[in-house]
């Protein structure tokens, strides 16, 4: 598809978008407002507990921030009315059932939804075991049970990591993982006796009275010691390669992209061009550089340094 069919695609659609006050979801749904002013609906999955504070949240994390300006000045005084038109908030959590949505959102959504777009993720590279695992993994779980129950869905889109890969070197081919598949060859992964594993640990530690400082180390070392046992460097991408399983096994006959980006640091040139938020990842260097307190980093010359610019 290119841009123009995908631009008619999106006009009269319904879009769930979860995560939606992450960098990705607020450049996308800053994308689709713009250049499709006919979307239907946007369903955005907040976690609150909840409408208020999902409303609230949209308007302070989302539409408040800079990267709306553009379209902002574009609709002047409409903008308001336009994005309360086109926008509604959703208190849930991906980590729950149904996305912790209430019973009777949850039967508007599966009778209106055409499309799906997970976003929602812990980016954390030593991110706790439990935390990780309920968003990363059991979260997409989640996300693809829902989509399934809805009787308009055209398309489930998945967004992963490129790091699914682990250190492997070389060239690495693009297709997805089965169920239980890992790096290592080690035997026995399944998602569900991991989750167990990670509650159990945790409630031994509570029953033990371990301070919360000392949980929440144990429980992102446990992280650690369990990607590394199947291959993965660390937490983040192990939880995101068993999410990418989860969604490959429940998918049934459900049209599904997973797009596994690399590193993703700001705005290519819409609505303008370097439009980051906070500092994260490649952030930071970028920042001390700028500043003039990065004078030297070490790099491999023969290796490729792969960023992702959002258009």
């Amino acid at each position: 598809m290119d841009f123009g069919s995908i631009t008619e695609f999106l006009g009269g659609k319904t879009i769930l978008v979860t995560g939606a006050t992450g960098f990705i979801a607020k450049i996308l749904l800053e994308k689709i407002l713009r250049i499709q002013p006919n979307v239907k609906q946007l369903y955005l999955l907040i976690r609150a507990t909840e409408a208020k504070s999902a409303k609230a949240r949209i308007q302070v994390e989302v539409l408040g921030k800079d990267v709306f300006k553009i379209l902002r000045g574009k609709l002047g005084a409409n903008f308001e009315s336009f994005v309360s038109e086109k926008i509604t908030p959703i208190a849930g959590d991906t980590s729950y059932e149904n996305m912790g949505v209430t019973n009777d959102q949850l039967i508007e959504m599966h009778d209106n939804i055409d499309i799906v777009i997970n976003v929602a993720a812990s980016t954390r590279f030593d991110e706790r075991y439990d935390v990780a695992l309920g968003v990363n993994t059991f979260g997409a779980k989640n996300v693809i049970n829902f989509a399934n129950q809805c009787t308009k869905i055209q398309l489930l889109i998945h967004v992963s990591t490129a790091y699914v890969c682990g250190e492997r070197t070389g060239l690495i081919s693009e297709k997805p993982y089965a169920m239980g598949e890992t790096l290592s060859g080690v035997l026995g992964l399944d998602i569900d006796s991991e989750k167990k594993l990670a509650e159990q640990t945790l409630n031994i530690l509570k029953a033990s009275n371990v301070p919360e400082k000392e949980i929440k180390q144990r429980m992102k070392n446990l992280g650690r010691e369990r990607a590394k046992l199947y291959g993965w460097p660390n937490t983040y991408v192990f939880t995101k390669a068993m999410g990418e399983m989860a969604v490959g096994e429940l998918r049934g006959n459900l049209p599904m992209v997973i797009m596994r980006p690399t590193i993703v640091c700001s705005t290519l040139k819409e609505p303008f061009p370097g439009w980051v938020e906070g500092c994260r990842t490649i952030d930071s260097v970028a920042v001390m550089y700028g500043k003039g307190r990065l004078i030297l980093l070490p790099i491999d010359t023969n290796n490729i340094y792969d960023l992702v610019c959002l258009l």
